[in-house]
């Protein structure tokens, strides 16, 4: 691994030094030799590591513009918030009949039903009302379960397909608050995320900041 892609992945994993760096507000010198400490580099890799930061800012400022065109995106979106969600997650090897069943029983009601099939797993993400319906289906298939968790979709006005890194942006600005995202998933226009009640203020204040 070359010491400037460890020193981009340091910085990426140290988000008040990002910051610092983009608004051009930290001491090149004294940040190369932390991380050359950090990283237990030799004391001659010092001149390389301070090149590799100074690159890193060169390359945080260029995609300001990106940034801000993002910044816009989400200042236009329109935000809906559901409380009480459930993410289940199923063994994959299961009858197709029965999500199809679970969607029915789901839609009946007026509720809410997200799939996402994985390699190993099916997730289910809906409300905690319908966990009945869910281990009554499935039974022995339950890997996991998550409940006191909510749902926040963002709306955006225009198809988010071309849109490059707005997934990304949306995951740092939440992860730089320190808010585990339990699930996310896009479709069109929305981009949903699932997380934790604990989280919901912290993270409305960043979305409406």
């Amino acid at each position: 691994m070359s010491i400037t892609k460890d020193v981009e992945r340091y910085i990426q994993h140290q988000p008040s030094v990002k910051e610092c760096l983009k608004r051009d507000m930290i001491n090149y010198s004294k940040l190369s030799r932390q991380i050359v400490k950090d990283l237990g580099l030799a004391k001659k890799d010092f001149d390389a590591v301070l090149i590799a930061c100074r690159r890193y800012r060169a390359k945080i400022k260029r995609s300001a513009g990106a940034e801000k065109k993002l910044a816009k995106i989400l200042k236009e979106s329109r935000i809906i918030v559901k409380n009480k969600m459930v993410v289940v997650e199923l063994e994959k090897e299961l009858s197709s009949s029965r999500l199809v069943e679970l969607e029915k029983e789901i839609k009946k009601s007026r509720g809410d039903l997200n799939l996402i099939e994985g390699s190993s797993a099916v997730t289910v993400i809906t409300s905690e009302e319908f966990t009945g319906i869910i281990e009554k289906l499935f039974r022995n298939r339950i890997i996991n379960r998550s409940k006191g968790l909510v749902e926040i979709d963002l709306i955006s006005r225009q198809s988010l397909e071309e849109t490059h890194g707005w997934v990304a942006y949306l995951t740092t600005l939440l992860a730089e608050k320190g808010i585990n995202i339990v699930e996310t998933m896009s479709c069109w226009t929305d981009t949903l995320f699932v997380l934790d009640e604990k989280d919901l203020a912290k993270a409305m204040e960043v979305l409406k900041a």
